[in-house]
């Protein structure tokens, strides 16, 4: 198999992938499938030799794709139908249950449409990208021309305004906590088969430098993994809201030490570990 079919399968492994980050940004499945050819375009114009994680890239820029389509309004606003229709069956792995998936499906829906509706092309990507699909900060920030810390206070600007205007499963805060707390218990308790089980099969966990050097690791993913580093740890974490997320915190000596922060849609796709003194003094932190 040569070069260029290689390129075209992983693209093809990805594409699933792609058509949702685009749908999700643009509400036109039309739209959509344009923004994901522009993107083999890129892909195939760009120095491969440079891209170290290629789904990563491939993310990063159909997101790019799609911003550059809603600032310049070429975007056509439909009616979002089918929102966690075939992209779901390849993001996610293994059995929900059909009854769960369609009522998964229905409130997706109703969420998007709040997206589509109130948030603006900056906004909307970064939640579509950190919220939706657990890409990182550091890993928007580009995109859109700011900072990390900047990309953070957009996120948690975009979280409020969603969740003013919608109630849904998806994106209502208090379910959201459930699904953290019940996380933190089984942690705590050492219950490695519960902790799967509230885990997408390809969640990511990222720390900062600050939290590697406090015993942490820089990224794991795939939930046996993620539920193994946390397996029997989060003794002294609290429940907390981190920039309007579900999260916790480590609070020692008075201080917080540790936050983490949750990306959770029906289950936790993103877990943030920020342990950087500035970083912290930055967030929001709301506990009981």
């Amino acid at each position: 198999m040569s070069g260029a079919e290689v390129l075209a399968q992983r693209f093809e492994e990805q594409r699933p992938r792609l058509r949702a980050v685009a749908h999700r940004m643009l509400g036109s499945a039309a739209e959509a499938d344009d923004a994901v050819q522009d993107t083999w375009m890129r892909l195939i114009r760009a120095d491969i030799d440079v891209i170290d994680n290629l789904p990563g890239w491939l993310t990063t820029t159909v997101g790019r794709v799609c911003l550059d389509r809603l600032r310049s309004g070429a975007a056509r606003h439909e009616e979002f139908t089918d929102p966690a229709g075939e992209e779901s069956a390849a993001e996610s792995a293994g059995g929900r249950d059909p009854e769960q998936e369609a009522l998964l499906a229905e409130s997706v829906g109703q969420a998007l449409e709040v997206v589509l509706t109130t948030l603006g092309p900056t906004e909307r990507l970064v939640f579509v990208l950190h919220d939706m699909f657990a890409v990182s900060f550091d890993e928007i920030a580009p995109v859109v021309d700011r900072s990390a810390p900047a990309v953070r206070q957009i996120a948690s600007r975009a979280r409020r305004r969603v969740q003013d205007r919608s109630a849904d499963p998806v994106t209502e805060p208090t379910r959201r906590r459930r699904v953290v707390e019940a996380f933190l218990a089984a942690s705590r308790e050492g219950r490695f088969e519960d902790l799967v089980s509230l885990l997408d099969p390809y969640v990511v966990l990222r720390a900062d430098d600050a939290a590697v050097r406090m015993g942490g690791t820089g990224e794991v993913r795939g939930s046996s993994a993620v539920a193994d580093f946390f397996n029997g740890r989060a003794q002294g974490a609290l429940p907390a809201y981190v920039d309007g997320a579900a999260g916790a915190v480590v609070v020692l000596d008075g201080r917080v030490r540790l936050a983490l922060s949750f990306v959770v849609t029906d289950r936790i796709i993103g877990i943030e570990v920020i342990a950087d003194p500035a970083q912290l003094a930055g967030l929001n932190l709301v506990m009981d």
